[in-house]
């Protein structure tokens, strides 16, 4: 399954995330993360989009669940 990078403190992302399979590792806003397959932000307006080697999905005004199926969208493409 995926590597996903989601920003702290949204562990409730990364349990439904690791639910579904996926190896999720937890990051704070200002670190420089990298290598990869998917990251979970809190708002892409809050940080700096190309800081990322990956594509970013923002977890602002969406549920648990709608971060994971876009999550599972986005990584199906």
């Amino acid at each position: 399954m995926a590597k996903i990078a989601v920003e702290q403190p949204f562990t409730d992302v990364k349990q439904a995330l690791e639910e579904k399979g996926h190896e999720v590792t937890m990051f704070e806003s200002d670190e420089n993360v990298n290598g990869y397959d998917m990251g979970v932000v809190r708002a892409l307006s809050d940080v700096n989009v190309d800081q990322f080697d990956f594509p970013v999905v923002s977890i602002e005004g969406a549920s648990v669940q709608d971060v994971v199926n876009d999550v599972i969208n986005r990584l199906s493409r």
